[in-house]
């Protein structure tokens, strides 16, 4: 006795196998090594399809094919940072030294995804801290900006979580981030203002204590 699978509508989407569809979702990522991974994309991926049947649009249009798949994959990519951590970049880039002065990295990049209504909102970091005897390649730093932003995100608590995670890691004497953004929920909806940004700020330890070393940083970072 034969049958014709594609006759069947049961989703085995979630054992890992590869069910047959009109649009080809699910077609791809099956043979991954990562199996979890592998069905969270599928998942996704339908979503993005339900999603853009809902608007009105036809999923099985030449255009829209593939569109599911790779908003998914984007999606995976925009918001990786929740299954890295500071402690695997950290572990071996945290150094001895008899370095006590100010250390600053500014205008570092970030993009990041605004959790009220999944648009982008994307600026600079600035970055200090007080060594209190250990240095962290500087890179790191980035990489951690990197980390947090890469999740669905407020621009207030990504910039503490930033200065939370430096403090955490280096026990320096102190601890500044600032970030600069724009955030296209005030572009592209809402208010529409284009020239707006958003500044936080969050200061630890001699930042918050010290006048004369939150005015300094201020001042070495906004210059411009």
């Amino acid at each position: 006795m034969t049958f014709d699978a594609t006759e069947f509508e049961i989703d085995f989407s979630c054992m890992g196998v590869l069910r047959p569809e009109r649009n080809g979702l699910c077609r791809e990522e099956k043979h991954s090594e990562d199996a979890a991974d592998s069905n969270n994309l599928c998942h996704i991926e339908k979503a993005y399809s339900t999603i853009l049947s809902e608007l009105g649009e036809d999923v099985d249009r030449e255009g829209l094919l593939r569109t599911p798949l790779r908003a998914a994959k984007a999606m995976q990519f925009l918001t990786k940072g929740y299954k890295e951590t500071t402690q695997d970049i950290l572990n071996d880039a945290i150094f001895d030294e008899d370095h006590e002065e100010m250390v600053i990295v500014k205008d570092i990049e970030l993009f990041s995804l605004c959790e009220h209504h999944l648009v982008p909102f994307y600026g600079k970091a600035h970055i200090a801290y007080l060594p209190n005897k250990k240095v962290v390649g500087l890179s790191k730093l980035a990489r951690i900006v990197e980390i947090y932003s890469r999740r669905l995100q407020v621009q207030e608590r990504l910039t503490k979580q930033i200065a939370s995670a430096i403090s955490e890691a280096l026990e320096p004497a102190g601890v500044a981030v600032v970030i600069e953004a724009a955030h296209m929920c005030m572009v592209m909806r809402g208010v529409q203002k284009m020239n707006a940004s958003t500044v936080t700020s969050v200061m630890l330890g001699r930042f918050y204590d010290d006048p004369k070393a939150r005015k300094e940083f201020l001042t070495l970072t906004l210059k411009k």
